[in-house]
């Protein structure tokens, strides 16, 4: 958190906190011709099959190129996108096959997801937290890896399950559904 926070005046605060809930309420209620998915002509979009298997795992969800678009859409809306970005961060991670950048990689996520000051914090623990910054003395791609179950786990039980309660989910399996009924309506110009 910002340290000059406190010293703002607590009415100050409570209006921003205001203007929060109103940007995420009226970003909840935006017509989007496909919710959080905006295509060009041409491009592929997700199937109606696809976007059912969503509801299946959370899994399936993240590992559809179309889902985690979807899903990073609806936290950016709901002001928790810091959690998907920190999750893909440490996917990302993983995959380093140079130790030599190790240490500035895991310097670079520690201090945008997990610092005192960090712009992107994630809710973990202070003991989580404290294992992570000793992990990154001697830093190999399994870091972070108890800092990642558990912002992942956060996501499979409370946003994963918002998500498809969410309009934004609701409105694409409709739309999809109707063009599957009516395709001659998708050739439109």
């Amino acid at each position: 958190m910002c340290k000059g926070l406190a010293a703002l005046p607590a009415t100050y605060l409570e209006r921003v906190k205001e203007c929060k809930a109103r940007l995420g309420s009226f970003l909840q209620r935006q017509d989007w011709s496909l919710p959080f998915l905006p295509y060009k002509a041409g491009k592929p979009r997700p199937t109606l099959e696809e976007c059912l298997q969503w509801k299946e795992s959370f899994e399936k969800l993240l590992s559809s190129k179309h889902g985690l678009y979807a899903f990073r859409a609806f936290l950016i809306s709901e002001f928790s996108e810091e959690n998907i970005a920190f999750y893909l961060a440490c996917e990302d991670f993983k995959q380093t096959r140079s130790d030599a950048k190790l240490p500035s990689k895991a310097e670079r996520i520690f201090n945008e997801f997990i610092g005192a000051e960090a712009p992107r914090e994630v809710n973990i623990d202070h003991e989580t937290q404290d294992i992570t910054k000793a992990n990154l003395l001697h830093p190999t791609t399994s870091c972070f890896e108890k800092a990642q179950h558990l912002i992942y786990v956060l996501m499979e039980k409370d946003c994963y399950p918002r998500y498809l309660r969410s309009a934004g989910y609701r409105d694409l399996i409709s739309q999809l559904t109707l063009r599957k009924q009516h395709p001659m309506c998708q050739k439109r110009a």
